[in-house]
Formats: C-alpha cells, sequence, structure tokens
C-alpha cells in the first residue's frame, strides 16, 4: 500500500452527540441487563459448564463496558500526545490527567518523529508501559527494549511495514514492565505524510489488552474442559450401556435357558431406562436353571449412574450366580452380597432380592435386602408378599438377612421389579399401583404379555431413573 493514501484521506468529522449518546444508552441498558444475569443465574459450583457460562457472561461484561467507554470518548473526543510543532501533522498539546477508573488509563497515544528521531507520548502511555512519567518516551529503535523476547520480531515486522510500504500498524504483543509484570497491548497506527508525501512520522494508539484477554482465555479454558468432560462422559455412557446390555441381554422377550426353562414357568423380563436415556445405572434382573432342577429369580440395582456403578452390578450378578450354582440358600446369598458390596474398591448401596422356585413341591424361597417385595398374583386379585428382614447391601457390615417361604399354585403370577417401574411413586404406594393391573394380568396369555401390560402401563411417563421388572408364571 502507497503512504500517499494516507495524504488524500479526508479528515474525520465529529460524531453527532445525539446518535452517539442514544448508542451510549442502549449499550449500557444491554451491559445491565447482561451483568444482572451474570450475578443471579450463575453460581460458582466447580461444574464446568457453569464455569463456562460465568466465563462467557464476564466476558460479554467486559466487551459492553469497553464499548460504553469507547462511544463515550468518541462524544468527547480523545486526547492526544504533544509533538513537535514543526511537523506539518502536528496533532495537539500533551493530554490531561485521566480520570481515576476511565478508559484512558488503558489507552495511550504515541507519536515518532522520523527527521528528529524524537517520541512524544501521553501519559497514559507511560502507564500502560510501566514507566516513569519523568523518563524519556523510548524511540522507535528503543520500543523493542521492553516487549516480550518472542514478539520482538513482530513488532519490528509492523513497525517497518508501515514506515517503508505504508501499510497500517495492527497488532498485538506483550511488553514486560520494570515491576516484572507482563501486559498485553494492542497497537494501532499509521504513517503521518509531510507535503510532499513523504513519511515524517508514525502515529499510533496503544491499548493495554491483559485483562480482556485473560478473560477470552478463560472462556477457551473453560470451553475445552468442558468438551474434554463431555468427551469422557460419553465415553462412559457408551461403555456402561454395552456393558448394560451384555449384562441384561437380552432386554425384551422370554429368558432362555441353557438346557430350556422348567416345563411349568413362564419367565419374561425388561429393562426400562430413564426418560433422557442418559442415565445408565446398576439396575439388574435375572434367571437362572440351577444344577438341582430349581431356578434362580433375582432382581436388584446399586445406587448411582455410570460405568464404575455398571460394572458394580455386573460384578455382583457375577458373584450372585456363582453362588447360587452351588446351593446356597437365599439368606446366606444376601449376606455374601452385603459383603461384597461392603468391601468393593467402590463401595456403594444397594437392594436386592433372590429367589429359588422348587418346580418339584413349587416352593418359593426368598430373601431380600432393602427391596420391594415380590408381588403374587392368583385369581384375579395381587398381593405384595411379606419380607423377611433384611437391610440395604452395604448398608452394615456383617448383616445378617431373613428367609421366606411361599407355597405357589398353577397358574399363579410372580412380579419382580425395581424401584422406579411406578413414575413418582415408591414402596406401598408404588406395590398398590401395580396390584391394581390384577385384573388385565389375569387374561394375559404368557408372561411377556404381563411385561407388556405393565410397561403399556408406565413406559410413557417421565423417569428420572431406569427399572427392571421380571415376570414368572407358574403353568400346570
Amino acid at each position: 500500500m502507497s503512504p500517499h493514501v494516507f495524504a488524500d484521506r479526508p479528515a474525520a468529522q465529529p460524531p453527532e452527540h445525539g446518535s452517539v449518546d442514544a448508542l451510549i444508552t442502549q449499550t449500557r441498558r444491554l451491559l445491565g441487563d447482561v451483568d444482572a444475569v451474570r450475578r443471579e443465574a450463575v453460581s460458582d459450583d466447580g461444574d464446568p459448564e457453569r464455569r463456562w457460562q460465568r466465563a462467557l457472561y464476564e466476558l460479554a461484561v467486559h466487551q459492553l463496558s469497553d464499548l460504553d467507554k469507547h462511544l463515550a470518548q468518541l462524544r468527547d473526543g480523545l486526547p492526544r500526545p504533544a509533538v513537535d510543532s514543526r511537523l506539518p501533522e502536528a496533532r495537539g498539546s500533551a493530554p490531561a490527567e485521566p480520570q481515576s477508573g476511565s478508559l484512558l488509563s488503558r489507552v495511550g497515544s504515541a507519536e515518532w518523529n522520523l527527521l528528529t528521531d524524537e517520541a512524544s507520548w501521553s501519559g497514559e502511555l507511560f502507564q500502560i508501559l510501566g514507566r516513569s512519567p519523568g523518563a524519556p518516551p523510548l524511540t522507535l529503535d528503543e520500543l523493542p527494549s521492553v516487549v516480550h523476547t518472542d514478539d520482538q520480531a513482530m513488532l519490528t515486522r509492523m513497525v517497518t511495514d508501515c514506515l517503508i510500504e505504508g501499510k497500517p500498524i495492527d497488532g498485538e504483543f506483550r511488553i514486560l514492565r520494570a515491576d516484572g509484570t507482563a501486559r498485553t497491548v494492542h497497537m494501532m497506527g499509521e504513517p503521518v505524510l509531510d507535503a510532499d508525501g513523504a513519511t515524517a512520522s508514525m502515529w499510533a494508539v496503544l491499548r493495554d489488552v491483559s485483562e480482556l484477554r485473560r478473560t477470552q482465555r478463560t472462556v477457551r479454558e473453560t470451553h475445552d474442559s468442558l468438551q474434554r468432560r463431555r468427551h469422557i462422559e460419553q465415553t462412559e455412557h457408551r461403555l456402561a450401556a454395552e456393558l448394560q446390555e451384555a449384562v441384561l441381554s437380552p432386554w425384551r422377550g422370554s429368558l432362555r435357558f441353557s438346557q430350556g426353562a422348567p416345563h411349568d414357568l413362564d419367565l419374561a423380563a425388561r429393562h426400562l431406562p430413564s426418560s433422557t436415556g442418559e442415565l445408565v445405572g446398576g439396575d439388574w434382573y435375572d434367571a437362572l436353571e440351577l444344577p438341582d432342577g430349581q431356578t434362580l429369580l433375582s432382581v436388584g440395582g446399586l445406587t448411582g449412574h455410570g460405568v464404575t456403578v455398571t460394572s458394580g452390578m455386573a460384578m455382583l450378578l457375577g458373584a450372585l450366580r456363582g453362588m447360587a450354582v452351588t446351593g446356597t440358600r437365599p439368606d446366606e446369598l444376601m449376606g455374601w452380597l452385603n459383603q461384597l458390596t461392603d468391601t468393593s474398591v467402590q463401595p456403594s448401596l444397594g437392594s436386592a432380592v433372590c429367589c429359588r422356585y422348587d418346580p418339584g413341591s413349587r416352593t418359593l424361597t426368598w430373601a431380600q435386602a432393602g427391596h420391594p417385595a415380590p408381588l403374587l398374583f392368583r385369581d384375579g386379585v395381587g398381593r405384595a408378599l411379606t419380607p423377611p428382614e433384611g437391610v440395604l447391601l452395604g448398608a452394615t457390615p456383617g448383616a445378617t438377612y431373613g428367609q421366606a417361604e411361599e407355597s405357589l399354585r398353577a397358574g399363579d403370577l410372580l412380579l419382580l421389579h425395581t424401584d422406579g417401574l411406578v413414575p413418582h411413586r415408591s414402596g406401598a404406594a408404588a406395590a398398590n399401583r401395580l396390584l391394581d393391573l390384577a385384573p388385565r394380568l389375569a387374561e394375559a396369555a404368557t408372561a411377556q404379555d404381563c411385561v407388556r401390560t405393565v410397561f403399556e402401563e408406565f413406559a410413557a411417563h417421565e423417569r428420572a431413573d431406569e427399572s427392571c421388572v421380571l415376570v414368572a408364571r407358574i403353568g400346570s
């Protein structure tokens, strides 16, 4: 770009005060609204997403505040440094002292005379660069001495392009002040031409943008942190979902046994995820044909969500199956599961119900650990079985568990479920809602039809957590 373009540029016209005042009013109104939201809506609770939102609000406040002050300067006029009166483009007298807290304390100006090698600085520039007002202003050759080593070449290149090729300066560099602090400065400048069109001096405005850049850096860092956290959460969610699917597979349809289910026991189960599908937890259902011909039925769950909880559930279920095939009674199973939960690397709480069904005598032997009791439906009427003693898994080291027996008949239907199956209901209230389905369950032809009836009743409702249901129907 030729330096002559600056000689032909028309003089800037002063702004109309009315239009600038209107912009200032609008900016201040928006600044107040944004600042109010920042103070009232965003708390510092350590959450990366909230931290990112807070940083964005602070950046917006910084930008609007600077815009407000820039508009005020545009209206009132920006003081300029004193320059040599011999220059045709002399720009006025030395500036007045900046008002406390004004933007002027962060914006300074300078002019370097190429003919005399003299420099003229505004008082604000001395403050920005951390130099004593009594010290002489730095010449263009001396200016790199206060600039960070890594940025000196860039500054030299910008100044050279401005003086030789007439290119405007627009760039940032870091300066190192005498007190040891570092600041970031944004510099904008132009060559000043004499009457013959030759470059006589260079004029520049320097702005301290350290705080603005700090806020922008905070925004970037918190955004990156949030993105990393989301990536980790997505990975963990995928792993937890895959593990849960492997353990509970199939989620739908009748349960299959390696040697074929007992001829008089029709089984079906299903897992119902949370409404959002984002929370994968530790609920399970299971049915297993044991070596002695009996059948193990169980449902349960660990508190919490995520891959750690899901892997803990898989460990408990594996232990339950392993101990059950040795002939361990339900009450003993609960005791061992309690010990495993209490001594695991990631201690947690859980609940479970374990049943052994003997097809020869049609007897159900069962124990529970802080879990909803099985529901028994017979002749169109349902009731909850009376639970034996049992505390939550992991709640009390060395806890003992009771055991109960129930004689079943042909046509009886057992329903085992985890908490959360009935939305917004728990305990007796949830059991009563399920027992109300007795007439409809009596009309169902298969266990799978019974599970479908339960889910048609409750699956469409919003639910904060997942749930499992297992139905066992006694044949003739």
